[in-house]
Parts: structure tokens; C-alpha cells; sequence
């Protein structure tokens, strides 16, 4: 492994991959998240950004819209080093480079490494320990040649049909495919590291964007199997619950309630004074409620109405039943649990504005895994990372400008 001085500033033990260090060929969102993953954990991670020929780094630095928090968020922890890698000189320094990796990892179309020279079986002999972890729209079969997007597999791999209403397919609200995606890249990573230890050999690990959705939209797979019955959409679903939906209540908020056992029953009609449905004997279980929801969910729509979400939220929490509030994205940066368990972090955005991101969902001895290094400017570790690989600062220079000396 590479030895690295980076530590947890958490406390004197080192972060699970300490040592490790990943060169990473990757944009958009899936093979970095894959980075964003071994970086938190302790790899050094450096990412490989395109100059020349008309290109100025990863393309998501500049994304607009709905891909204008691809970069801040995906590549924290990382190093950014810019090389031309259509030129000799450029392609002979990241080699360098993957000589002093672990691990290799990219997410480019099907056949664009293999022409630089830098896929997995044109490195394999050079670098027999190198781990090669390659993202892909689909994993080698009768698709691999297609062009895949998250939004392409939702549709054809059924999560879009789950999503939406009967005939209005509807993608997820966020990148799923690419994000677990790239999660499931970074534990062949770690599996392939482990059985590193016992052979001493790297191999190539694939993850795709398909079989990713495939496996999210497994258990409706299975339920027919296990049914015989097609899934429904989700919105036209039976649902195993009769309380189970969005409410809209008091001056026109809304909020999730679940009442999702007999004695939840029993809690939540006591609360709001529904002691007429409570003995009601066509609602004595759950299933009884679930077939009687047709006018069981008018009645109840209609008293929680004059609710405030702030009582209804208090009396569920009370009670100890499921309860949400319908949150916007960015009001999660204010929220009062995140914010108190640290699951927010401050960051340093690349253009130089304080923010908060977020960390991933885990905590280690209690910790969570914090940002070491905010999101890199364009090309900040050019030259620490080519210096030393034994390049002189001039022909450093040259090379992080994607110029030829």
C-alpha cells in the first residue's frame, strides 16, 4: 500500500484505508462517488482532471441546475492533479502514477480507456497488484454497448413503472443508480483489497448502472414471484397498512402519518378523540382497515384537517408513531438532528463560500467519517503530486497545463 501520513484529525488511530491510495478517471456522479467513499474512509484519492484539446477539468465543475451539487458534494476529501492524457508525456505520468496506486478507478464510456492504453487488461501485467474498479452503464452482456444514463436504467428497469402513477413512469427525485452505484464499486474496492491480503493479486471489479436498478427493484421482482401477481405502481399500491399516506391538514401543510399495528390503532384513536372508529367492529385489525380504506381514509382526512401539522407532529411523536413532515431538500441544512449529531459538515467550496455538506451515513466508534480536504480547485495537488513522482517543477508545470516539453 501507499504510505500516507493523512490521519484521522478525530483521534491518533488512522482511518480504515490510511495508506491506501486510489487514482480515480471519473466525472458526473457514479465513479465519484465510488472516490467519495474510500476517501472519507482514509484513501487518498486523486483525481485526474482533463486539460488541453479544449477541455478544463471535470465537466460537473461547471454543471448548472439540478448537476450544480455534483462536484462540491462527490469529491471532497480528494486531490485534483490535471493531466493531458492524449498526449505521450501525459499518459506516461499517469502510469507513473498508477505504479504507486492501489487502486485504480473510472467511469468513462465503454472502449475510452482501452484507447488511452489505461483500461484494466492493458495494466494488469505491468501492475499485477493493481485493483481496477470500472463503472459502467451495464455489466458485459447484450446492452454494454448502449449509452447509459440513471434516468435510461429507472425506465428500464422498472423503478420508473414503481415510481410514477399507472402510465406517468416517474424517475427517483435523486441520482440512486449512479450514487449506489458507485457504493457498490467501492465494496468490490474493499472486497478486492481484502482478497489482496491472501493472494497478493489485484483484479478488475465492475459495478454497473442496470444491475444496480435491478437489484433496487428486486423485491417487486420477487413479490411476483412469490404472488403471481404483477407489482402496481406505488402510488395505486395496496398497501399492507391503512394508515399510510400524506394528510393534508391545517392551513394547507401536510404530513406523513403511519398507523401500522392494532395497538398504534388503539393510541391513535384515543388521541384524537375517534373512539367511534376504535369499536367499530369492520376495523377491529388491520386488514379489516386496509379493505375498508375507501371509507375509512375520507373520515380521517377529514377530522386530522383541523390539526395543525405542529399538534398532530406532537401527539405522534408522544405516542411513539411514525410521523414526518414533507421536507425540501435544502431544508435539511437547518435541520435541528442533523446539525446536533454532526451528520453535517462544514465545507470550503471550490469557488471559496463557507457551506455545510453532508457526511455519509455512518459513524465509526461513534464518529462520523469528517472532511479532511474541501472539494479541490481545478489542478490544486498538480504539483505536489507530479514533484513527487520525480518530475522537476518545470516539466510539473507543463504537464498540469497539458503542455508538451
Amino acid at each position: 500500500m501507499h504510505s500516507s501520513t493523512e490521519t484521522s484529525t478525530q483521534s491518533a488511530a488512522p482511518l480504515p484505508y490510511a495508506g491506501v491510495r486510489v487514482v480515480e478517471f471519473t466525472h458526473m456522479v457514479m465513479g465519484p462517488s465510488c472516490g467519495l467513499m474510500l476517501a472519507d474512509l482514509g484513501a487518498e484519492v486523486i483525481k485526474v482532471e482533463p486539460v488541453g484539446h479544449g477541455r478544463n477539468g471535470d465537466a460537473t465543475r461547471k454543471l448548472l441546475g439540478s448537476g450544480a451539487g455534483f462536484f462540491p458534494l462527490f469529491n471532497r476529501n480528494k486531490k485534483s492533479l490535471t493531466l493531458d492524457l492524449q498526449t505521450p508525456e501525459g499518459k506516461e505520468a499517469a502510469l507513473k502514477l498508477i505504479a504507486t496506486a492501489d487502486l485504480v478507478t473510472e467511469n468513462f464510456k465503454p472502449g475510452t480507456m482501452k484507447k488511452l492504453g489505461l483500461d484494466y487488461d492493458s495494466l494488469k501485467e505491468q501492475f499485477p497488484r493493481l485493483i481496477y474498479v470500472s463503472h459502467k452503464g451495464f455489466l458485459p452482456g447484450p446492452y454494454e454497448h448502449r449509452t447509459a444514463l440513471d434516468e435510461v436504467v429507472q425506465m428500464m428497469g422498472g423503478l420508473a413503472y414503481m415510481t410514477g402513477r399507472p402510465g406517468d413512469p416517474l424517475r427517483a427525485g435523486t441520482s440512486v443508480n449512479d450514487i449506489m452505484g458507485g457504493m457498490f464499486g467501492a465494496m468490490g474496492a474493499m472486497a478486492a483489497l481484502a482478497q489482496r491480503e491472501k493472494t497478493g493479486k489485484g483484479q478488475e471489479v465492475q459495478s454497473a448502472l442496470f444491475e444496480n436498478n435491478v437489484f433496487l427493484i428486486a423485491q417487486h421482482m420477487m413479490q411476483f414471484a412469490v404472488t403471481g401477481k404483477p407489482a402496481a405502481p406505488m402510488p395505486a399500491r395496496i398497501s399492507a397498512w391503512a394508515i399510510y399516506d400524506v394528510f393534508e391538514v391545517k392551513d394547507g401543510e401536510q404530513i406523513f402519518l403511519a398507523v401500522v399495528s392494532d395497538g398504534a390503532w388503539r393510541e391513535f384513536c384515543n388521541a384524537f378523540e375517534l373512539q367511534e372508529l376504535q369499536g367499530d367492529p369492520r376495523l377491529a385489525s388491520n386488514n379489516d382497515r386496509v379493505q375498508a380504506r375507501s371509507w375509512l381514509m375520507p373520515l380521517l382526512r377529514e377530522k386530522m384537517a383541523t390539526y395543525s401539522a405542529a399538534h398532530i407532529a406532537k401527539v405522534f411523536e408522544g405516542k411513539g408513531l411514525p410521523f414526518a413532515p414533507i421536507v425540501r431538500p435544502h431544508d435539511l441544512l437547518d435541520d435541528p438532528h442533523l446539525n446536533a449529531t454532526g451528520a453535517l459538515s462544514p465545507i470550503t467550496l471550490p469557488d471559496g463560500r463557507d457551506s455545510k455538506t453532508v457526511l455519509l451515513p455512518l459513524t465509526l466508534d461513534g464518529k462520523h467519517l469528517e472532511v479532511r480536504l474541501s472539494p479541490p480547485k481545478l489542478g490544486e495537488h498538480s504539483l505536489e503530486i507530479l514533484s513527487a513522482l520525480g518530475y522537476s517543477l518545470q516539466e510539473a508545470q507543463a504537464l498540469a497545463q497539458g503542455q508538451t516539453t
